[in-house]
């Protein structure tokens, strides 16, 4: 190929352009103009919740869903131990004990009935993460945290327009959270959203993204929060493009059934099937998993010899048990993450865009079968 091809890259169309250029010139451009409630109201009935809440970014919604909850100091709330860190990161804000699952060695999600059975009366929380390319089974979680009284937090930052069963993703949980960031779905550059059917809470989550701005007195706050907001430029982005997000979803099923054509039958590696009996692969990342060691190659090595080729890759997730800052502050419950820990040596995505070219797609399928043969 002539020209490098990125791990990522946005599709943003001609109507996108002139939707922000038409807000830009009509002076609404902070979190105060009409777009963001429209796009709230828009998307809460995608997903199919009563309420949404706009944020800076799925690490905003993550952190202003835990703070809403007002748990006591100590509570516990279990996540996965394979993710990116957003997650873990709003629960020790809050000064919260975290319980970390493994994950599943080739659905790469968190581990079920392991989930499960780390429930314990402290549990309070548990944040559900959907990875990737299938969803955590959260419909069968539901029932069990409905049953034990457990805030159920569903991440689908990932899964945006994947079902269960033809449910959403996203409406499964008592709070849901989403990222717009650039290789989303549908992205605003940097942003968010929270939805829930609790109006209650939605309401305490907008005041926590705005300062939490006094009721009586403006300027004289009710608590602590955030400048999480959204502007109304980033919304009006988000509002055009969840128009087509069907379309969408269709450009990442037909790239990641062509992707899997042509890799699947490489025995030295794993890549996800289309489907399977609950859900299609929403594809939102290429990912592949190498499965033979005696190849003496992890994914870091692949990656830079794929570079030399034009290709564009990232590293799947480094597990929480292994973060750095997490080690000092002492916070692993448990060693057993071998799971976690052979994605983070020998997984990895390739090129996953939205403006990928099928001549690019069948380029890069040659050079890894080329590469790991």
């Amino acid at each position: 190929m002539k020209k490098f091809i990125p791990v990522n890259e946005p599709l943003v169309t001609n109507s996108d352009v002139l939707s922000v250029s038409k807000v830009l010139k009509s002076g609404w451009i902070s979190s105060e103009g009409p777009n963001v409630k429209s796009f709230e109201k828009n998307f809460a009935k995608y997903i199919g919740h009563k309420n949404a809440v706009a944020v800076s970014s799925g690490t905003a919604a993550l952190e202003i869903a835990i703070k809403a909850l007002n748990l006591k100091k100590g509570d516990e709330v279990i996540a996965p131990n394979f993710t990116i860190i957003s997650s873990t990161l709003a629960v020790i804000k809050e000064g919260l004990k975290i319980k970390f699952i493994d994950c599943n060695l080739y659905d790469w999600n968190m581990n079920l009935d392991k989930t499960i059975k780390s429930i314990t009366k402290k549990t309070k929380a548990i944040i559900a993460t959907h990875i990737y390319n299938f969803p955590f089974r959260i419909d069968k979680l539901k029932k069990i945290c409905e049953k034990k009284n457990i805030i159920l937090i569903e991440d689908a930052a990932e899964v945006l327009g994947q079902k269960i069963y033809n449910k959403k993703c996203g409406s499964f949980g008592d709070i849901s959270t989403f990222s717009f960031y650039a290789n989303k779905q549908i992205t605003t550059g940097e942003g968010g959203m929270i939805t829930t059917n609790n109006s209650k809470l939605a309401y305490k989550m907008k005041s926590l993204r705005n300062l939490a701005f006094g009721k009586k007195d403006r300027f004289n706050h009710d608590e602590i929060g955030w400048n999480y907001r959204m502007s109304n430029i980033q919304a009006t982005l988000g509002l055009n493009q969840l128009k087509r997000i069907n379309k969408i979803i269709k450009i990442r099923h037909n790239n990641g059934r062509r992707y899997y054509s042509k890799l699947s039958k490489n025995n030295n590696i794993f890549i996800p099937k289309p489907k399977n009996e609950y859900s299609e692969n929403i594809y939102w990342v290429i990912g592949i998993l190498i499965t033979n060691k005696s190849l003496k190659i992890d994914a870091k090595k692949i990656s830079e010899k794929l570079r030399k080729y034009g290709i564009g890759t990232r590293p799947f997730f480094w597990p929480m048990h292994k973060q750095k800052i997490l080690k000092n502050l002492k916070l692993n419950n448990s060693k057993n993450f071998k799971n976690s820990e052979y994605l983070s040596k020998f997984g990895f995505y390739l090129p996953s865009g939205l403006t990928l070219k099928n001549k690019e797609i069948d380029y890069i399928c040659r050079i890894i079968n080329k590469l790991l043969k």
